[in-house]
């Protein structure tokens, strides 16, 4: 993955996989071009946080792209009638995966990527310590790398050939965590819980704040996220 000069564009979500992923790209060589998404989310204090991720780890340029997920609904990232659960995960797909949200966030990076002239994209998905969502999965990555070939003018003409990098693919939540602190990466600026509040701040009792408390409690490293005041 070692490169020199070479432009990518890098998804980045404001959580700590997508921050370490930057960091990753960046020390591989990459200039880093940032895109996030404001899909109507609950947890837009994410938004807050990729920008100032993408400043901190010193991606170029960072941009945020609309899509109306919450006019599709079926996820309870994206339907305020639909809980999201707490706790430890059951089995099956939980009822956060957004339907199609990975194939929609790479094909938008994809045409920014052939409008820039680069053939590298970068998502911090992972299917070790993660919620079992389909899009996170090696074969997706593959997948949509082959479509990718097939269905842009760069591909066809073979002027790019597009590569999806998933760095963070194999490896647990512990060893994400220790590769981005040795890259400097500071996770109290990231945030991945599903409910934060307006303030970044994490409830503590969902499945993504569950991962990544255990990910730090593994790594042997202090847990920097800002979580919310119990109730009284």
């Amino acid at each position: 993955m070692a490169a020199t000069n070479k432009h990518a564009v890098v998804l980045v979500s404001g959580g700590l996989d997508s921050a370490t992923t930057l960091a990753m790209a960046r020390a591989a060589g990459f200039i880093c071009h940032a895109v996030s998404f404001d899909y109507g989310q609950r947890h837009r204090a994410e938004l807050v946080a990729a920008d100032r991720i993408a400043r901190s780890l010193g991606a170029i340029e960072h941009r945020t792209m609309r899509i109306d997920f919450a006019g599709i609904g079926g996820s309870a990232l994206t339907d305020q009638a639909i809980q999201v659960p707490e706790g430890q995960g059951g089995s099956g797909i939980p009822v956060t995966y957004v339907p199609a949200r990975n194939t929609v966030f790479l094909s938008l990076a994809l045409g920014w990527a052939e409008v820039l002239g680069c053939a590298d994209i970068f998502i911090g998905v992972n299917a070790v310590d993660y919620s079992g969502y389909p899009d996170c999965r090696p074969e997706f990555v593959r997948a949509f790398e082959q479509l990718a070939n097939l269905a842009t003018k760069a591909g066809v003409e073979g002027t790019s050939q597009f590569k999806v990098h998933a760095p963070l693919i194999q490896m647990t939540k512990a060893q994400i965590i220790n590769r981005g602190m040795e890259l400097g990466v500071n996770y109290a600026d990231t945030v991945s819980c599903y409910q934060a509040d307006e303030q970044g701040r994490a409830c503590g009792r969902c499945e993504s704040c569950r991962l990544r408390r255990e990910g730090f409690s593994a790594a042997g490293v202090d847990d920097p996220t800002h979580y919310q005041l119990p109730a009284n």
